[in-house]
């Protein structure tokens, strides 16, 4: 069955989260990241989480958007067929231990593409004040499945125009080990739970060769990278970081995330960046971290 552009404007009710620092610090020590500022609790502000953080508590909710789909005539069979295509996260100021912070989903847009439905969900978090803390726009591809009704496109923030890169040396390059039984690990770190990541027989029925690994984990290494090269190592100067899903990263393997380019920008730096899987497949591409000054 198609699904139905009429879910454009769909939205969920708030969810509320308690973010501490037990789970802040063990996602960012499931992707081997020790930085300070994810665990010295003897400093005088809070820790702070790692600027991918937010999947974790998004993620219930991108979940539970699939009931939405009950509506639409798309069965449950088709909606399991949705892959995370691509990640566009604006960080208005850095997660704190401690806090409380609400979210809620909204369907943005759907659209009809070559290989199926694409899907864009705009995630909002703010305060208890009610003060933005983080918007994600989470777009999803449903692999053979139509489209009914006219596009609804979502209406995004624009990216900056990536630059010509030269062939050559990029900037970074860095190989990153990707332990087995990674995926499982970064699962109950950061509390998200998709068999096809940590159950083989699942991943199998589902067409995969073995579990691979999730891509918000494959994201978050690379933007692990992209801090301590770019960013002196202070995670609180990430803006919005972007990418493009591509190929999978199967466990044990290798990950060469590549720093592409730099530019300045008005109110700080862009860095481009890349990730090839063991096979020198594009697992990340058109990757974008924003820095403030």
């Amino acid at each position: 069955m198609p699904l139905s552009s009429a879910i454009a404007g769909a939205a969920s009710k708030p969810l509320v989260t308690e973010i501490d620092s037990r789970w802040t610090m063990a996602y960012a020590a499931a992707l081997g990241d020790s930085l300070p500022a994810y665990f010295d609790t003897t400093r005088e502000s809070p820790v702070i989480a790692h600027p991918m953080f937010p999947v974790c508590f998004e993620w219930p909710l991108v979940v539970g958007m699939r009931s939405e789909f009950g509506a639409t005539g798309l069965t449950t069979a088709e909606a399991i067929r949705g892959v995370h295509a691509t990640h566009d996260l604006v960080i208005h100021r850095p997660i704190r231990a401690g806090e409380s912070v609400s979210t809620r989903l909204t369907i943005a847009g759907v659209e009809h593409r070559k290989p199926g439905a694409y899907l864009v969900s705009r995630l909002d978090t703010v305060d208890d004040g009610g003060t933005p803390i983080c918007t994600t726009w989470y777009g999803s591809l449903y692999r053979g499945v139509a489209v009914e009704g006219a596009d609804h496109p979502a209406k995004t923030v624009a990216l900056p125009a990536p630059p010509i890169v030269e062939e050559g040396e990029p900037l970074d390059e860095a190989e990153i080990d990707v332990p087995a039984g990674m995926a499982h690990v970064y699962t109950e770190c950061a509390r998200i739970f998709n068999p096809i990541h940590t159950d083989a027989a699942v991943a199998r029925a589902a067409g995969l060769p073995s579990i691979i690994l999730h891509g918000t984990a494959t994201l978050a290494i690379a933007v692990s990278r992209v801090v301590e090269v770019e960013a002196k190592k202070d995670p609180a100067r990430v803006a919005r970081i972007a990418a493009r899903f591509g190929a999978m990263v199967t466990m044990p393997s290798i990950l060469t995330v590549r720093i592409l380019a730099r530019e300045a920008a008005a109110d700080g730096t862009q860095v481009f960046f890349e990730a090839l899987n063991s096979e020198g497949r594009l697992a990340i591409r058109d990757g974008l971290v924003s820095l403030r000054n």
